[in-house]
């Protein structure tokens, strides 16, 4: 299991409650007014019911709790943990139109979000046993990108910049705007404060090598072959950190790490990694 901070509960509070809101309406859950007595207590469980990796379990607990903050919740799978068919991910007793009022805002986040993570995980395990790490990037759901790239450290890997303001990545279309590549470096050395780190994307080892001469600390080469990858890792001889990127899939993804760089993004591990099928299942009645 991997070793995790968590979000800040001020975040995961005003998600969910934006969430549940946005379900709710201006009536309220009408269904479970109408047919679940106001008294009733009852115990579910949280299952998985396929094969993969949790995450969001913070997000799932805040949604139960803003619904009725007297729920019994026990987790038993915390996020980080691989998941089977049956297993039980975390058991939920007390008020029962609380639990199903819930349910879906807190399903939508935990089966999202371990799907990130399962997606993650299958990669991670893809380059087991080379120095490589998986990261994301910022093809993110708008508004969800905290919530995303902690799903990627759940599944064992590790975050790109959060956003345009926390580290400078100097692309293509930087490039040619700023007149090349000794004019977007220099330009952003003189801009960026010590604490920011400065990467650049480069498509050929010409680039490589004219970048690793004026001096960065990461270089994303973009869309190279493996064999190309491994001539680019003896031309940086560990000057910079590097970073593969570009259609890199789990099929690729052992020979891209093969060559001995020391990243592979993927932005599919975010943007379209498929929700965990996740279920909450009645149990029984409870006291």
């Amino acid at each position: 299991m991997t070793d995790l901070h968590p979000l800040p509960s001020c975040l995961v509070e005003e998600k969910v409650s934006a969430a549940l809101a946005e379900d709710l309406g201006d009536a309220g859950d009408i269904t479970s007014q109408s047919t679940v007595p106001a008294d009733t207590r009852s115990r579910v469980v949280l299952r998985a019911r396929e094969h993969g990796c949790i995450a969001g379990l913070d997000a799932a607990r805040t949604a139960f709790r803003q619904m009725d903050a007297n729920l019994q919740i026990a987790v038993q799978t915390p996020d980080g943990s691989v998941v089977a068919p049956g297993d039980v991910i975390a058991a939920i007793e007390g008020n029962a139109r609380a639990i199903v009022t819930g349910e879906r805002v807190a399903l939508n986040f935990l089966g999202h979000l371990s799907g990130i993570a399962s997606a993650t995980r299958k990669f991670v395990d893809a380059v087991s046993g080379t120095n490589t790490r998986i990261c994301c990037t910022r093809k993110t759901t708008p508004g969800l990108r905290a919530f995303e790239k902690y799903a990627v450290r759940a599944g064992g890997g590790v975050n790109h910049r959060f956003g345009l303001y926390d580290a400078i990545l100097i692309k293509d279309n930087h490039i040619a705007m700023a007149g090349g590549i000794a004019e977007a470096i220099n330009g952003a050395r003189a801009k960026a404060g010590h604490m920011v780190r400065i990467e650049i994307e480069v498509d050929t080892l010409e680039q490589l090598s004219q970048a690793l001469d004026i001096g960065v600390e990461a270089v994303l080469l973009d869309n190279m072959p493996p064999k190309v990858l491994a001539q680019a890792v003896e031309i940086n001889k560990g000057r910079a950190a590097l970073e593969a990127s570009g259609g890199i899939t789990l099929d690729t993804a052992a020979s891209v790490a093969a060559t001995g760089v020391d990243y592979i993004s993927v932005g599919w591990i975010t943007h379209s990694a498929p929700c965990l099928d996740i279920g909450l299942d009645y149990e029984a009645a409870a006291n």
